[in-house]
């Protein structure tokens, strides 16, 4: 998985960037957060990765901060919500304003993003509440992130396509002590 990128900004446009490092051009989806940060044409930038593998073709997303690529993950772990409602999400404030929105029920700030109804925006606080309650939701999610195996062997087979749902299923019937013996026990168990 690529997990950052750091090189020199080719593009800018509103939806992506496209950063060259060693020679080759990779085009990252961004949210609007995101382009903030990037640089002008010819300047350097690193920005966090998260790759997605479909049947359609393979897409690469890019973030400003780990925060914002965790949100992400949670974001996209939601039924309903796909990479491009998510980065809509994530273009409607910083990490911290929406992790505090999430935690307040402020369902009318997801329902203003093209492409979530109430439905979904209720979906999302009610999914999404538990894990990101309190202000010290991205210390959680930066603790996850970093020391726990199971974490990054979900995030692992998320990024391989399974849901997050599938992905804790299969990963509550296997066993391992690194991320890479849970996400290949995992695989054998879902064929």
């Amino acid at each position: 998985m690529i997990a950052s990128l750091r090189g020199t900004v080719a593009v800018r446009r509103p939806d992506h960037v496209v950063i060259e490092c060693g020679g080759v051009g990779y085009r990252l989806a961004v949210s609007a957060e995101t382009l903030k940060s990037v640089p002008a044409v010819g300047k350097d930038k690193l920005l966090h990765t998260h790759l997605v593998t479909r049947d359609d073709g393979i897409y690469l997303y890019g973030f400003a901060s780990e925060d914002e690529r965790e949100l992400f993950l949670l974001l996209i772990g939601v039924q309903g919500v796909g990479p491009k409602v998510a980065l809509a999400v994530l273009s409607g404030g910083t990490t911290r304003e929406l992790l505090r929105a999430i935690g307040a029920g402020d369902s009318a700030r997801f329902q203003a993003v093209p492409g979530i109804g109430k439905r979904t925006a209720d979906r999302i606080i009610v999914e999404l509440r538990e894990k990101v309650a309190g202000e010290a939701a991205l210390d959680e999610i930066v603790i996850t992130r970093t020391d726990d195996p199971r974490s990054l062997a979900r995030q692992g087979l998320v990024g391989l396509g399974f849901s997050s749902q599938e992905a804790d299923e299969l990963l509550s019937e296997v066993a391992g002590d690194t991320p890479e013996e849970l996400i290949g026990e995992a695989l054998r168990a879902s064929r």
